[in-house]
């Protein structure tokens, strides 16, 4: 009697720290299985996803490996907790699978710097937009950057000319996300696609 006790308390201790170390690592948590499920009654689900009803743990095991699969509790937290009949390899292949389809089909957004001076010539300014244009195109943001040097930083009314002509330039394919702002000694803008 007093062996099941401490294994009880061990077994107490370990599931404490599993949860510790998730919370802290944001390790992926697994569903409990079999023997790690340590409620008495369960409701039951079947291989099929037919509902078998509220039965003793026990006799839900026995059920799973006449079947030769794992018994998983899916939902822990409803009265009584749901337990289901399924191959828990084949499941945990699948969610990963279904994870990496997922993450293929994100799209990360990147933000392109430019940077420009507030006396920038006619030339360089055709050649920045251009490649801010194709920078929009193909989705990106972009973040244009006025530096400032020495007493320029005087007068920042060049600086918010510029950013405004590259508005101008732009506005057909382009909408303002942030407008003209100082930030020491440069002023920066954010551009993203139009949708």
């Amino acid at each position: 009697m007093l062996k099941k006790h401490y294994l009880l308390c061990l077994i107490d201790l370990v599931t404490k720290c599993q949860f510790f170390l998730w919370r802290c690592f944001n390790i992926k948590q697994e569903l409990p299985i079999n023997e790690r499920i340590r409620e008495k009654e369960v409701q039951l689900i079947g291989v099929n996803g037919e509902k078998i009803g509220v039965i003793s743990k026990e006799k839900a095991l026995e059920i799973a490996q006449k079947e030769n699969l794992d018994l998983v509790l899916v939902a822990p937290n409803s009265k009584p907790p749901v337990c289901k009949i399924m191959n828990y390899g084949k499941y945990k292949f699948e969610q990963a699978k279904k994870e990496k389809e997922a993450k293929k089909k994100q799209k990360v957004l990147e933000i392109k710097e430019l940077r420009v001076t507030p006396n920038i010539e006619e030339h360089d300014f055709g050649f920045k937009s251009k490649n801010a244009r194709k920078f929009l195109e193909d989705g990106n943001k972009v973040k244009i950057t006025v530096r400032f040097r020495g007493r320029e930083v005087n007068n920042t009314k060049l600086g918010e000319a510029v950013l405004e002509k590259f508005i101008n330039a732009l506005e057909d394919i382009s909408v303002v996300e942030k407008k003209p702002k100082l930030e020491g000694k440069n002023m920066f803008i954010i551009l993203a696609k139009k949708a």
